[in-house]
């Protein structure tokens, strides 16, 4: 597995009953996890003294219940990297701290790459991964379909005293720009991708990861430059393996570009019991 276990600013104080415990700067929220299957064995102390609580609804959805009175966002640190934090109506905060095992991965290959590296981040969200790039000192183009994730990566390269870095940030469909792309020769050393279970194409298509994640890959490739550093897979799927992500980088990337290739678990540390949550897949492929 690989861990994102050098937070400050983030920490999973404890896990039970189908339930986090998170601290995210000095802010304690409570949000349901499907990971966590095993029993809570305390439900009392830091657990009932939190400052939100999201509950789950029976009929699909749910709520926050806020038991002190917060900021409407608040921010925190990851080294030299800062983002916004914001309880929002689907559950999430607008940040996955086990990703942080990614963006470390990722500032350490840029910063030793010893060249130009223009990064391509797909289904790119608030922008954890481009304001890494941008740290390490990569040309980053941060896509994702929605505007309102779009502003808040913005705003996250701001915070960290980044907007002079060379980030262009696209409101569009991943599918249409990667064809828009294909047919304007442009070409990426590194391309992010966090593609979701299900959605819709550009032209009203059905996306569904297990059907659609081969041939998307395989159309990234005609983006790829010749001498490129690498392609990152994230999933949050549940039934996906890392071997089938590292089995499809292995069938396009690797007779095309050799390097190497490497899959698993991505997780975060639990405080109290010295355990690691399991949050997700990923699969790398590197130079």
């Amino acid at each position: 597995m690989y861990v994102a276990d050098d937070w400050k600013d983030y920490e999973v104080i404890d896990t039970g009953g189908g339930e986090k415990l998170e601290r995210w700067g000095d802010v304690i929220l409570r949000r349901p996890d499907p990971q966590i299957i095993w029993p809570l064995n305390n439900d009392s102390g830091v657990w009932r003294n939190v400052h939100g609580h999201y509950h789950r609804s029976s009929s699909g959805g749910g709520n926050w219940d806020m038991k002190k009175q917060l900021p409407e966002r608040w921010s925190i640190s990851y080294d030299q990297l800062k983002f916004h934090i914001r309880p929002t109506n689907f559950k999430h905060t607008g940040l996955f701290p086990e990703q942080a095992a990614n963006w470390r991965w990722m500032m350490n290959k840029i910063a030793d790459a010893g060249r130009p590296i223009r990064v391509l981040n797909l289904f790119a969200y608030t922008g954890g991964a481009t304001v890494a790039a941008a740290y390490a000192g990569a040309q980053v183009v941060h896509v994702d379909a929605a505007k309102g994730m779009v502003q808040w990566a913005k705003e996250n390269l701001a915070l960290s005293g980044l907007s002079d870095r060379p980030v262009r940030f696209i409101t569009d469909d991943v599918f249409k720009f990667v064809q828009r792309e294909q047919r304007r020769g442009n070409k990426y050393e590194a391309i992010i991708m966090d593609p979701p279970s299900y959605g819709r194409g550009p032209s009203g298509e059905t996306w569904k990861l297990e059907q659609s994640l081969y041939p998307f890959l395989e159309s990234c490739l005609d983006i790829l430059s010749d001498h490129p550093l690498f392609m990152l897979i994230n999933s949050y799927t549940t039934g996906i393996s890392p071997t089938v992500l590292k089995n499809m980088l292995s069938m396009t990337m690797q007779p095309r570009y050799g390097g190497s290739i490497s899959a698993g678990e991505i997780g975060l540390p639990i405080t109290n019991s010295g355990l690691n949550l399991p949050c997700g897949i990923l699969g790398r492929w590197e130079s």
